[in-house]
């Protein structure tokens, strides 16, 4: 039996429609030509790798899907990388060539790449198909923010994309009739595979925004679109917009499904949005490694602030230091560690990090810490290297304290980091944008604000008080940037 093809709508293309950025749009029929074409060329070339030079334009969509049709794995470039960065990934994944939009301007560090441009208009009709490609063959080699050291580069086989894109499938009852739109960027796991090969997996289109803007999302979902993807960044800006934009009301409340990505959605967030649209937005979790872990179902409850519950597929577990599983409960904090047929295979040319990354029997260690409900219900509380602070003998995670915390007037935005404490071992930090610099709310009312939120235990010792809080381009805070002192 031939495996089947990640993107099943190209074996008999149609005229329906499968992608627009902007004003520039392609039906199934027009990506199979297109991206067909760009295919022959690529297995003519014999390329074993290649770079995709990866703005958020049609060519980008093209030239993914064309490696996908080649069999041949395809390494995003984020555009904003610095050199040092992009040299160290095309020195790692040894790409073939590059493949860009024809009037990008690429790098020094790029310069020893041939290079092909990518073509979005049809010339003729789509080449005879492939060959089918085995589902272990490596869809993408996605590379990590680097944020531990240098980037590394996940080895993503066509089998897990499959796999996490009809879990999610069934978490969300999407289908060749749902149009997604957003603005992600497409060099990561959110934008390009959920954000772009999801709907071509079902068939359905997408509607790419290019810039995220709120009255770009309340066009295209009055005009038909479905679904939003979005980041905390974005939604926080809707959630700002509501009071102002009537439209974007009324867009957002006759849209099928709002998901949130690749950070947590604060609390204050989600309940405006709610208050204003009548509609939850619901969120999920995944990483690069992993791709999709868990997802509020649609046809569940939206509980603002959890993850939801494994997808099918997935299994998930809470474990102490020990590596021995931690029982559901409120306080019960564990580190997630996933297996099944989401997952990546090995990071390039690392088999020292693919081997540490492991637990016995195949569980991945996610690095993220979290509770479980008794009805299964995930709720994230951190990163294990940087979120988890030991107080006291407590085990805290960040993330609740910060969503206290942005439920303040006074605060705009909020981290909590822990810092040595002679008494308590590690004291919380509460570091925070204030919502009008005039008026900085006080520690001590900050911290009886978390303590009648949350516990004693959990209130901030220390606050330290910024003009902005460092994200990267998915809008995730980063804390390792956190200025060494900052006013308190």
């Amino acid at each position: 039996m031939e495996p089947e093809p990640l993107i099943p709508a190209l074996t008999a293309p149609g005229d329906a429609p499968a992608l627009r950025f902007g004003d520039r749009a392609l039906t199934y029929a027009e990506l199979a030509a297109t991206a067909g074409a760009l295919a022959a060329r690529l297995t003519e070339a014999g390329a074993a790798r290649v770079a995709v030079w990866a703005t958020p334009t049609l060519e980008t969509a093209v030239g993914v899907v064309a490696a996908l049709l080649a069999g041949v794995p395809a390494v995003p470039l984020n555009p904003k990388s610095g050199e040092k960065e992009l040299g160290h990934i095309v020195g790692d994944s040894a790409p073939s060539l590059v493949l860009a939009g024809p009037d990008d301007q690429l790098p020094a560090a790029l310069a020893g790449l041939e290079r092909i441009d990518v073509a979005t208009a049809p010339r003729g009709p789509a080449p005879a198909a492939p060959p089918a490609v085995s589902p272990a063959v490596p869809a993408l080699v996605v590379y990590t923010s680097g944020t531990t050291g240098p980037p590394k580069g996940v080895v993503l086989p066509r089998s897990a994309l499959a796999a996490t894109l009809d879990a999610l499938a069934d978490a969300w009852q999407w289908t060749g009739d749902d149009v997604l739109v957003h603005g992600l960027p497409l060099f990561h796991v959110h934008g390009l595979i959920l954000g772009v090969l999801g709907p071509l997996r079902r068939g359905g289109s997408i509607r790419h925004l290019g810039r995220f803007s709120t009255a770009g999302v309340a066009r295209e979902l009055a005009s038909g679109a479905t679904m939003l993807f979005g980041v905390p960044t974005m939604y926080h800006r809707v959630a700002e917009a509501l009071p102002d934009e009537p439209e974007l009301v009324k867009a957002l409340a006759g849209a099928r499904l709002l998901v949130s990505g690749s950070a947590a959605l604060p609390v204050h967030d989600h309940e405006r949005i709610a208050s204003a649209t009548g509609r939850r937005v619901i969120e999920r979790y995944g990483m690069t490694e992993t791709l999709m872990n868990t997802s509020v179902r649609a046809d569940g409850q939206a509980r603002a602030g959890t993850v939801g519950v494994p997808l099918p597929g997935v299994e998930l577990r809470l474990v102490d230091e020990a590596d021995q599983e931690v029982p559901a409960g409120p306080d019960a904090v564990g580190e997630i560690q996933v297996r099944g047929p989401n997952l990546f295979t090995e990071y390039l040319n690392r088999p020292d990090a693919t081997a540490a990354a492991f637990a016995d029997g195949g569980w991945f260690r996610t690095g993220d810490m979290a509770v479980r409900e008794p009805d299964g219900y995930v709720r994230i509380v951190g990163r294990k290297a940087t979120d988890l602070i030991k107080s006291g003998g407590y085990k805290i995670g960040a993330g609740e304290i910060e969503n206290a915390l942005l439920e303040h007037d006074g605060v705009r935005e909020a981290a909590v980091t822990g810092e040595p404490d002679p008494d308590l071992g590690e004291r919380v930090v509460a570091w925070i944008v204030p919502a009008d610099p005039s008026r900085v709310p006080s520690l001590d009312e900050l911290a009886s604000h978390v303590a009648a939120r949350l516990a004693p235990h959990k209130r901030p010792r220390a606050l330290r008080v910024l003009d902005a809080l460092p994200r990267n381009d998915m809008g995730k805070i980063l804390k390792r940037a956190l200025p060494a002192t900052a006013p308190n």
